[in-house]
Formats: structure tokens, sequence, C-alpha cells
């Protein structure tokens, strides 16, 4: 038999263990938790891109007309250029000198 995940709910799978806190409140086991301690490496998920300020501006313009941010249509109109034209990219690297 398998052991469990957790000792308080006694689940074997990640998501009994969540049933059990969706129902459940920590206040009522707060005296069977134990100190735990551990690091965390936080690292940005965001990179930021130098623009010409003329592009920018058309940007910003463009994304206010469609009721979007700036950075969402910046990334919407990244990612279907690159799927468009990912096997043309990838061609024309290789052949790169």
């Amino acid at each position: 038999m398998k052991t469990s995940k957790s000792s308080i709910s006694k689940a074997q799978f990640y998501r009994e263990i969540g049933e059990f806190w969706d129902t459940h409140d920590l206040a009522e086991y707060w005296d069977q938790t134990e100190l735990a301690e551990f690091e965390v490496d936080l690292q940005s998920e965001i990179t930021y891109y130098i623009l010409d300020s003329q592009l920018s501006s058309r940007i910003q313009a463009v994304a206010k007309e469609r009721g979007v941010s700036a950075n969402t249509l910046l990334n919407l109109l990244v990612q279907e250029k690159l799927s468009k034209n990912t096997k043309y990219l990838i061609k024309s690297l290789i052949k790169s000198p």
C-alpha cells in the first residue's frame, strides 16, 4: 500500500489533499503542523527588450484601440509572427555564416 503524501489528510494523491483542504480549516489542525525550512529560487519570467519610441507609441495606440494592454498585444504579435515563420527562421539561421 502506498504511504500517504499528507500526514494530516492521510491522502495518497495530491488531488485528494486538495479535496481535503477544500472542506477543512487549517486552524483546526494547526497543532499537528511542523515547522518547515526550504529555499525558493525565484526567477523572473519577464524579459525586457528595447523598442524604438515611435514603434512603442504605435503599439500602445493599437493596444488601446483593441482594448488590451501593450504587453498583451506585443506578446500576441510576436507569438503569431514566430509561429508563421518558425520554419523560415530556422532555415535562415542554419544557412547564416
